[in-house]
């Protein structure tokens, strides 16, 4: 049986870069979640007025991988200490966010997130936010599979490829053959 997690860490192509990658992943979607509007597109979104975040929609096999693996994928490919933002990508639409689909998962990212903050003490807090999804909105065609149709564009290569270079490097058991 297949269950859903989403996660906003930042630009939506990264994240979906990232979680594709892993074994028991069936599907990742990139999208808009979080906000006050009734609807959601990437200009609104963008401007951040909307209170949307740009998040992605996994689906996945917990038989295959576990919603803590999820979470650890997660949390070691964005800075869950930058308040609103990741690097040069800055507004609440890029805020470190749980969104979750289940009240198990609520305690289990809310366990995670304290167990991180105990591990460094001086370490900058976790500002990752956990919250009930009540509302996800597709993105537009354009962004899906956006690192696969765009390796070589700039961004792709500067900021996505290191994140998955390094996902690729500390959890390399973890992923699908590709």
């Amino acid at each position: 049986m297949k269950e859903v997690a989403v996660f906003g860490g930042g630009c939506f192509w990264c994240t979906e870069a990232v979680f594709k990658m892993l074994k028991g992943v069936s599907s990742v979607l990139p999208g808009y979640a979080g906000g006050t509007k009734e609807t959601a597109d990437y200009e609104s979104v963008s401007s951040g007025q909307t209170t949307h975040v740009e998040v992605v929609r996994v689906e996945y096999d917990p038989s295959q991988v576990t919603y803590r693996t999820l979470l650890t994928i997660f949390f070691a490919s964005h800075d869950a200490t930058q308040v609103d933002g990741q690097g040069n990508d800055l507004g609440p639409q890029y805020r470190s966010v749980i969104f979750t689909t289940t009240p198990s998962q609520a305690e289990e990212a809310r366990t995670f997130i304290d167990e991180l903050d105990a591990s460094d003490k001086n370490g900058d807090p976790i500002v990752t936010t956990v919250e009930p999804l009540v509302e996800f909105f597709e993105a537009e065609n354009y962004h899906q599979d956006y690192y696969a149709k765009n390796t070589n564009a700039g961004y792709c290569q500067i900021i996505i490829a290191p994140k998955l270079q390094k996902v690729q490097k500390e959890y390399a058991e973890l992923l699908k053959n590709l």
